[in-house]
């Protein structure tokens, strides 16, 4: 299948995902353990999940709708402002009367961080509902689907020229299973971590993981963190470390990357300058709690000079 290309500052991008308010405490004064109390001394509650990648392309310029459900409780109510705040398109919200509670707790340092969450259940609105309705260039999925209504929603997808970015998240699933195969197919653009990359394709190496992957999707990223980041597309391979930075908080930073790199790969970019730019907005991310860093365009350009391009 084709790799995601070029498209301009029209494109429609679908993030179709739920918000998440992250509760992240910081300069712990020891390690988290049961039986134990450790004091933070720092805490912050940021709007997270999907609000990070729609509200990062948004502030990049970019056309975008997303799919998202809140409820009577504070976590939506905050969410909601924020995502106001930004000036998200709102066509893609439902409203319901009772809670809809998505909350993550975030222990981080600067090599690490732990996370527990808890998210009301919620009927979710089918992907071929979704695509039919917006049309959308690109549809922004932040965590591994599969079965058969996600192949079957993504074979509506090829039909209507709607072309998939699938991140993997620490989501069930690896490359044994036939249904996982046959979705990473489907996408054009398939972005796990590390540690996700090794776990699906069951492989001891960075190097092995992205080989196995390039054999299934088009264009396969993984990201390294600090050690930046590596891509395969058409045979052509690429890498790209990550600028020196002082580490705030990490949450969030695999979100921004997926949308640098997206925003890059709309304006027709190659798979380096995708890379760098993917890496860029992963680097800001960390300066600040959550995704609260997060590029604008001028900002992007100015961390992409750090990168010497």
């Amino acid at each position: 299948m084709k790799p995601l290309v070029g498209q301009g500052k029209g494109a429609l991008v679908l993030v179709a995902g739920a918000y998440s308010v992250d509760l992240v405490f910081r300069d712990l004064a020891g390690p988290v353990a049961f039986g134990s109390e450790v004091w933070a001394q720092a805490l912050e509650m940021v709007p997270g999940g999907a609000f990070t990648l729609a509200m990062g392309l948004r502030r990049l310029g970019r056309k975008v709708v997303w799919v998202a459900d809140f409820g009577t409780d504070v976590f939506s109510r905050e969410t909601l402002a924020a995502a106001r705040a930004e000036d998200l398109d709102e066509r893609g919200f439902r409203h319901h009367a009772c809670p809809m509670r998505n909350v993550t707790v975030v222990v981080t340092n600067p090599q690490d961080r732990a996370m527990i969450t808890y998210q009301d259940p919620v009927t979710p609105r089918l992907l071929e509902e979704l695509i039919a309705t917006y049309r959308p260039a690109v549809l922004m999925l932040p965590y591994l689907q599969y079965g058969p209504e996600v192949s079957a929603a993504l074979d509506m997808a090829a039909r209507h020229e709607t072309q998939v970015f699938m991140d993997c998240q620490d989501y069930v699933g690896h490359l044994g299973m036939p249904e996982v195969q046959k979705v990473l197919s489907q996408v054009q653009v398939f972005a796990p971590n590390e540690t996700e990359a090794l776990r699906i394709t069951r492989t001891a190496s960075v190097e092995e993981a992205l080989d196995v992957l390039a054999d299934l999707v088009a264009t396969v990223v993984i990201k390294r963190g600090s050690n930046g980041a590596v891509a395969a597309e058409n045979g052509q391979r690429a890498v790209q470390a990550s600028p020196p930075v002082r580490v705030v908080d990490t949450t969030g930073a695999g979100d921004c990357f997926n949308v640098g790199f997206l925003h890059r790969r709309l304006e027709g970019g190659s798979l380096t300058e995708c890379l760098a730019a993917g890496v860029a907005c992963g680097a800001a991310a960390v300066t600040g709690v959550g995704s609260s860093a997060a590029l604008h365009e001028a900002g992007l350009k100015m961390w992409l000079s750090r990168l010497a391009l």
